[in-house]
């Protein structure tokens, strides 16, 4: 198995426990506010891998790029805080749907800022996942409110912290990005949780815990992901996410999508499987190169 199927495969679980983790915030959020319940998800996430970091004595914390960590933490809170208050607005069918457009901008910056090759191939499979976003969407029929702006400015910076931790993830390791993630954003929202907080329920608790558990798994995989593989290999696959919140959507929260949500739905996870498949028909063709032939 190559570097880039490695990546999609990490890519996929990131994408399974990122629905997860926003069912979980929905749920915590029933009797609390965003603000109480984003300071406690990365508290919790903090205290998951504080283990890890006491093991390391520290120095998983050593790195030349703070200031990017820093960045990117700043960027993350408002990021946050608009994902985490969409929900409470619009099905998470929706927001997972207009989140696509941000795998859209990431390979388009990537290719800018980064200069990272982009193929027909992968080319063709972003088009067809964007006609599918499209397709679910269908702006002037679908009402956009507020939680959908909330969406796409979330989706904006998101594309932006993707690209900062792309270029911090060649020299800092997936554990190393993660702790500066909770340490960070754990401090720099514990204002905002004291000025607005809000006595949290057991409920709100135990769905804080369970989203900080799937967040910090999310994570793991997602900054392991870019490790090996470019962000035009590993963004087609978040159109996953479609596929996960339909599901938990319909059972949990009694969503139920429409025809037109499935039909897009299958050109998006149509591009995931178009760049797979070609993909590992590279590894082959390269492989079949690389052995010696006897005359």
């Amino acid at each position: 198995m190559n570097n880039n199927i490695k990546a999609i495969l990490l890519a996929t679980i990131a994408s399974f426990c990122a629905v997860l983790m926003a069912v979980f915030l929905k749920l915590a959020q029933h009797d609390s506010n965003v603000f109480t319940v984003g300071f406690l998800r990365f508290l919790f996430g903090l205290f998951i891998i504080l283990p890890f970091i006491i093991n390391s004595k520290f120095t998983i914390y050593k790195t030349n790029n703070f200031k990017f960590h820093l960045s990117r933490s700043i960027l993350n809170v408002p990021m946050m805080i608009l994902g985490f208050a969409a929900l409470m607005y619009i099905p998470l069918e929706q927001i997972k749907a207009i989140g696509f457009l941000s795998p859209i901008i990431v390979v388009i910056m990537s290719v800018i800022i980064l200069k990272e090759r982009i193929y027909i191939i992968r080319i063709l499979a972003l088009i067809i996942g964007f006609i599918g976003v499209i397709i679910i969407l269908r702006p002037g029929i679908i009402e956009i409110n507020i939680g959908a702006y909330m969406v796409l400015l979330s989706g904006l910076l998101w594309s932006t912290v993707i690209i900062i931790t792309k270029f911090m993830s060649k020299e800092d390791s997936p554990m190393t990005i993660l702790t500066y993630q909770y340490s960070l954003v754990t401090f720099l929202t514990l204002p905002l949780a004291i000025f607005f907080w809000t006595s949290p329920s057991f409920e709100t608790i135990l769905f804080s815990i369970l989203a900080a558990i799937t967040g910090t798994i999310l994570h793991l995989c997602i900054n392991h992901s870019y490790r090996l593989a470019d962000l035009s290999v590993i963004q087609p696959v978040w159109f996953t996410q479609l596929v996960f919140a339909s599901f938990f959507g319909f059972t949990i929260f009694g969503e139920i999508p429409d025809g037109w949500t499935w039909a897009g739905g299958i050109l998006v996870f149509s591009s995931v499987l178009i760049i797979t498949y070609r993909e590992n028909y590279l590894k082959k063709d390269i492989a079949k190169k690389s052995i010696p032939l006897k005359s």
